[in-house]
């Protein structure tokens, strides 16, 4: 037997095992050195992948599917996309009557026509019905309507002066 041993086990067969041997083991401390890093960089707790990694094949498999499915950075992104899309929704709401979707300056829903704000009288701006005065031009909301002056018939305007009676 030690003889069929010694024939197949040849320099060259010794040579071949030797490079299989580092091979494997460049690809094991590969594998390590893959997961801790993945695993920094998916925001994970890097150190415990690592010991879970030391396990030769096991551990990368663990790793392969027990790991965060985004990286840090896309995480990120994804939450400041997230709020962008908030940001833009808040300038709509729903009408309380029909829940029709409004925009924050309509006065009435389109759709049911409930007035969803107030007009102030003076500048005619949209008003939340929660103010008690115009931010605009300061009229409080509430106010009476400003008076006009009523011309008595055939006298002038203000700054005018009356025409003379044609003949």
């Amino acid at each position: 037997m030690s003889e069929l041993l010694s024939q197949l086990w040849t320099p060259e067969m010794q040579a071949a095992f030797t490079v299989v041997v580092v091979l494997l083991v460049i690809l094991y401390v590969l594998s390590i050195v893959w997961v801790v890093r993945d695993a920094y960089m998916r925001g994970a707790q890097w150190y415990i992948w690592a010991v879970v990694a030391l396990v030769p094949v096991l551990g990368l498999i663990a790793y392969c599917l027990l790991r965060p499915p985004l990286l840090q950075l896309d995480r990120d992104e994804q939450e400041l996309e997230i709020a962008l899309k908030q940001r833009q929704l808040m300038k709509y709401g729903e009408c309380a009557t029909c829940g029709y979707p409004v925009e924050a300056d309509y006065v009435l829903c389109p759709n049911c026509h409930t007035q969803l704000k107030n007009l102030c009288i003076r500048c005619n701006h949209a008003l939340e019905p929660s103010w008690t005065v115009c931010p605009y031009c300061a009229t409080p909301v509430g106010a009476p309507a400003p008076q006009r002056q009523r011309r008595a018939p055939g006298s002038a305007p203000r700054g005018q002066r009356p025409s003379a009676p044609r003949s």
